[in-house]
C-alpha cells in the first residue's frame, strides 16, 4: 500500500497571484519599501507615503540613510543599517524617523534581502511599523520607576483591600521597615495610636468621596519612635470596573515641626523667664478682646513694674537679678487662673491679662506675691511693685493701647508712692499721660544714645553740585524700631529736653561734617534749631565755647535753620541772637517759609542768609496754580531781598526743571535722595559725582536720585 504521506503523493500548494501580493503591499497599514541590490529605494507603498509625507517620485533612487538621518536619530543605528544593507543580511531595528515636514516618530524597521531564492531581482524589502505609542509608554514607565525609586518622599502603593503591594526606598529610610517587612500588610502597622478611630473614618470618607486626602498625621517607625508626616493619599482607578489602588506619599516633617516650635519660642517667648513676650501678649490680648465682646464680659490689662529693682540688680549682680526675675515670673504664673496670661514685657516689667472672674482679688494677690521674700543665696530680699490697671471695654483702646494705658497707670502708681495699684481713667487727658510717658522714654533714649542723624543732600541747580546736607534726627526705639521726627518731636516742644537734644544734634552734625572733610569731601551741614533752643540764654555762649574748644571747625559750613512757622515771642532778641551767630561765622536759614503768619516780618527783620520754601507748596506746584504762585512769589521775594532760595519737597525732574525756570537756587527732596544714615553719605556722593561727570550741567543726574527712591 503506497505511503500517502510521501512527498510524491502530496498536492503542491497553488501559486499566489503576484497581483494579489502586490495588492497586499499596497493596502497594508505597515510602511513598505522595496530596495534594489545597491540599497536604493525603488518602490514605496501608499502607507509609507501617507505616514512620512515622502512621495515615491521624490525618493526614488535615494538611500534609506538619507531619510533616517534626522537631528536626534542615533548615528550608530544608521551605520548598523548601512552595514547590513552592504552585507545583504537581514536585520531589524527600532529607530527615530522624521516625516518630510520634520515631525519625529519611532518605527520598528524589519529588512530582509530578496533575490534568486524568491525568483526575483536582487534587492531588499523593508517593513516599518509606527511604534511611537509603545516608546512613549516605555519612557513613561521608566520615568515613573525612576521617580518611584529616587523620590525623597516615601511612597506606598496598596490594593483595594488596602494591603501593601509596593513601597519605595524612601519609605524604608523614613520608617525603618524593609520592603519585605510590609508587603501584604495594612499601612496601619505605622499607626502611633495618637489619632482616634473617628479621625481615620473621616479620612477614608474623604478619600471615598473625592479620591484624595491630604493632611498631617503622627505615625511610628519600626524602632518605636514617633514622627509626624505630611501625607497625601490618592485613589487611582484602573480601566477595569471596580479595580483601584491607593497611592500614599508622605514626608517626615518632624524636624520642620521642631524647628517651627523653636522659632515660635524665640519669637513669642522671653528667653530668661520662659513667659510670653510683649508680642505674644498683644496677640493674646487681641483674642481676649474678641472673646470678651462675644461673651459680653470685662477684661483687665495690668502692667507690673518692680520698685527699685535696678539698684538691687546693680548691687547683687546680674546673675542674682536674673534669678530673682525667674522666681517672680514663676510665682506670678502660679498666681493666675487658667485662661489668664502673664508676660515679661522687658527688664523688670510684666504684663497681665485677666479674663477670669473676681479681678479685684487677683490684683491684691499679684502685689502680695511680689512682696514675698526672695532668696537668691545671699539672704532673703523683699521687693515691692507698682501695678497699673485698665479695664476693657470701659477702655475701648486696641491691644497696644490697652497695654500703654496700663503702663501709664503703673507710672501713676509709682508717683503715688509705689507698692500700690492705680486704675487708668479713660476720661483723663490722655495726651498729657502719653506725653509724660514719652518724655521719660526720650530722656532714657538720650542717655542710652538711641538717637541718630540722617542726612538729606542739598543741590545747587546750576551745575547739579551737592553743596551740603540737612541733618534730620531719627530715634532708634528699642521696641518700635526707627521713628520719624513727627513721632516724637511734638512731645519735646516746650519741655526740659528741647535744649539738651538740640545741643546733641549740633555736636553730632558737626562731628559728621568733620569726618567727611577728613575723607576729602568739603560739605556743609544744615541744623534745625527750635525756638526754645534759640531763645535759651546760653545758646550763643554754647556756640562760642564749642568753637573755642574745636578750633578746626569751620562755622561758615554750618547753617542754622529756624522754622518760619515758629512763634518768636521776642523778635528783637531773636534778631540779636541770629546776628551774633552770623558774627561767629554761622549761616542762617529761614525754614518752611510761607507756612507761618509772620513771613514778611521775619524776612524783613531777621538776619537771614537763605530762605527755604516749604515742601507742601513745592510738591503740588505742578498741579496747583495757587501753590505755584506761592513758590514763584517766594522766589521773587528772595531775589528782591537778595536771599538765595532753596526749595524742599522736590520729588521729580519736572519739579526741578520748573524751579530752575523760576530762578530757584537750590533744591532738596526725594527726587535727589531720601534722608540716609551718615555711613551711606560718601558712597552716595561718589555715585552722584559719577552721574554728574557723565551728564554734565543738564540736570540729568537728578534722574539717578529719582531712580534710587
Amino acid at each position: 500500500m503506497p505511503d500517502l504521506d510521501h512527498p510524491e503523493y502530496k498536492t503542491p500548494p497553488p501559486e499566489v497571484d503576484p497581483e494579489r501580493l502586490s495588492l497586499v503591499a499596497s493596502i497594508s497599514r505597515n510602511m513598505v519599501l522595496i530596495l534594489d541590490d545597491a540599497g536604493t529605494i525603488q518602490w514605496a507603498n501608499p502607507c509609507f507615503e501617507e505616514y512620512t509625507g515622502y512621495l515615491l517620485q521624490d525618493i526614488f533612487g535615494a538611500h534609506p540613510k538619507d531619510l533616517l538621518n534626522g537631528p536626534a536619530t542615533d548615528p550608530e543605528k544608521i551605520r548598523h543599517i548601512t552595514q547590513k544593507l552592504h552585507l545583504a543580511e537581514p536585520f531589524e531595528e527600532d529607530i527615530l524617523f522624521y516625516t518630510r515636514p520634520g515631525v519625529p516618530f519611532w518605527i520598528h524597521l524589519y529588512c530582509v534581502p530578496i533575490g534568486v531564492e524568491q525568483n526575483v531581482a536582487p534587492g531588499f524589502i523593508a517593513v516599518m511599523n509606527n511604534i511611537s505609542d509603545r516608546k512613549h509608554s516605555e519612557r513613561g514607565l521608566r520615568i515613573a520607576a525612576s521617580v518611584f525609586d529616587r523620590s525623597h518622599e516615601a511612597i506606598v502603593i496598596s490594593d483595594q483591600n488596602n494591603c501593601i503591594v509596593d513601597v519605595n526606598p524612601a519609605f524604608s529610610r523614613i520608617t525603618g521597615y524593609n520592603r519585605s517587612d510590609v508587603l501584604g500588610l495594612n499601612p496601619s502597622i505605622l499607626s502611633s495610636g495618637r489619632h482616634s478611630p473617628a479621625y481615620y473614618r473621616a479620612m477614608w470618607r474623604r478619600i471615598i468621596e473625592t479620591d484624595h486626602w491630604r493632611g498631617e498625621i503622627w505615625n511610628r517607625r519600626k524602632n518605636g519612635e514617633e514622627f509626624v508626616e505630611l501625607l497625601s493619599i490618592s485613589r487611582v482607578h484602573l480601566d477595569e470596573p471596580g479595580r483601584y489602588y491607593h497611592v500614599a506619599a508622605f514626608t517626615d516633617i518632624t524636624a520642620l515641626k521642631n524647628h517651627a516650635k523653636e522659632l515660635d519660642r524665640a519669637v513669642n517667648y522671653d528667653e530668661l523667664t520662659g513667659l510670653p513676650n510683649r508680642q505674644l501678649l498683644e496677640d493674646r490680648l487681641r483674642n481676649a478682646r474678641s472673646h470678651a465682646d462675644r461673651q459680653q464680659k470685662n477684661l483687665s490689662v495690668c502692667y507690673l513694674d518692680l520698685d527699685g529693682f535696678k539698684a538691687i540688680n546693680d548691687s547683687l549682680g546680674h546673675a542674682a537679678g536674673n534669678q530673682m526675675l525667674r522666681i517672680l515670673a514663676s510665682r506670678l504664673a502660679q498666681t493666675l487662673s487658667s485662661g489668664d496670661t502673664v508676660a515679661r514685657i522687658g527688664g523688670d516689667g510684666f504684663g497681665v491679662i485677666l479674663q477670669s472672674d473676681n479681678h479685684d482679688a487677683v490684683y491684691e494677690r499679684i502685689l502680695s506675691t511680689i512682696n514675698e521674700p526672695v532668696d537668691t543665696g545671699s539672704g532673703p530680699i523683699t521687693l515691692t511693685a507698682s501695678l497699673g490697671i485698665t479695664r476693657y471695654p470701659a477702655d475701648s483702646a486696641d491691644a497696644e493701647g490697652l497695654i500703654r494705658h496700663a503702663n501709664q497707670a503703673m507710672y501713676s502708681a509709682k508717683e503715688k508712692g509705689r507698692n500700690l495699684l492705680h486704675f487708668f481713667d479713660p476720661e483723663l487727658n490722655e495726651h498729657r499721660q502719653q506725653r509724660r510717658e514719652q518724655l521719660t522714654e526720650l530722656t532714657q533714649a538720650l542717655e542710652n544714645e538711641e538717637f541718630e542723624l540722617y542726612f538729606q543732600p542739598q543741590v545747587r541747580i546750576a551745575g547739579c553740585k551737592v553743596v551740603g546736607f540737612e541733618a534730620l534726627i531719627r530715634w532708634n526705639h528699642p521696641h518700635r524700631g526707627l521713628l520719624q521726627p513727627n513721632a516724637f518731636l511734638p512731645t519735646l516742644e516746650d519741655s526740659h529736653l528741647e535744649v539738651p537734644l538740640g545741643q546733641w544734634v549740633l555736636k553730632e552734625a558737626i562731628y559728621q561734617m568733620n569726618l567727611w572733610r577728613d575723607a576729602g569731601e568739603d560739605l556743609s551741614v544744615s541744623i534745625n534749631i527750635s525756638a526754645r533752643h534759640l531763645m535759651d540764654r546760653s545758646f550763643t555762649r554754647y556756640l562760642e565755647n564749642y568753637l573755642h574748644s574745636h578750633p578746626t571747625v569751620e562755622p561758615r559750613q554750618i547753617t542754622l535753620e529756624v522754622l518760619e512757622s515758629t512763634a518768636l515771642d521776642d523778635i528783637r532778641r531773636a534778631s540779636s541772637v541770629l546776628a551774633r551767630c552770623q558774627e561767629l561765622g554761622f549761616r542762617i536759614a529761614l525754614d518752611d517759609f510761607g507756612t507761618g503768619f509772620s513771613s514778611l516780618t521775619y524776612l524783613r527783620t531777621l538776619p537771614v542768609d537763605l530762605v527755604k520754601i516749604d515742601k507742601s507748596f513745592v510738591r503740588n506746584m505742578l498741579n496747583d496754580a495757587s501753590d505755584r504762585a506761592i513758590v514763584e512769589s517766594v522766589i521773587f521775594l528772595g531775589q528782591r531781598f537778595t536771599h538765595p532760595i532753596l526749595a524742599e519737597g522736590v520729588e521729580t525732574m519736572d519739579h526741578a526743571r520748573a524751579l530752575r525756570q523760576l530762578g530757584c537756587d537750590y533744591i532738596q527732596g526725594y527726587g535727589i535722595a531720601r534722608p540716609m544714615p551718615a555711613g551711606e553719605v560718601l558712597e552716595w556722593l561718589q555715585q552722584w559725582h559719577q552721574h554728574a561727570a557723565i551728564e554734565g550741567d543738564d540736570m540729568e543726574p537728578l534722574s539717578a536720585g529719582e531712580a534710587g527712591n
